[in-house]
């Protein structure tokens, strides 16, 4: 079963992304913010780590940062989870990130569609597996 790691600091998008994901059939860890995230990445070495790039306690580039310096979880596969704009994208690649999901092109407000499906072409990508429920959503 793919594990992913949610590190979200809004307790709606959290819960709601955490739903969603379960329900498509992975494995969830949750963090609200940058200092638990690197401890779960540590303890539980997720398949992909969904990062929000504005977190209490340190950033999500700093996040990103410490997860590739650290041989534990370097190979983990971290996606930016973000409201920011696309013009970051490019350095939050060259410091590690897989790929970058702006949670506004997502429309979470409207359901989980597109993040399922953005997931799993991320994860095809990576030659990491993808549940058949996910498939099941049009993933």
């Amino acid at each position: 079963m793919t594990k992913i790691l949610l590190v979200e600091d809004s307790k709606f998008l959290r819960m709601a992304t955490e739903r969603a994901l379960s329900r498509a059939g992975y494995a969830m860890s949750i963090a609200g913010d940058g200092e638990r995230a690197i401890e779960l990445a540590r303890e539980e070495k997720p398949d992909l780590i969904l990062l929000d790039m504005l977190l209490p306690k340190m950033t999500g580039p700093d996040v990103l940062k410490a997860l590739k310096k650290d041989p534990t979880t370097a190979g983990i596969a971290v996606v930016a989870f973000t409201g920011l704009s696309q013009k970051n994208a490019s350095r939050l690649r060259k410091d590690g990130a897989v790929a970058f999901l702006d949670k506004a092109d997502l429309g979470l407000d409207k359901g989980s569609e597109a993040l399922l499906v953005a997931l799993a072409q991320i994860l095809r990508d990576l030659k990491k597996e993808v549940p058949a429920a996910a498939c099941a959503h049009g993933a």
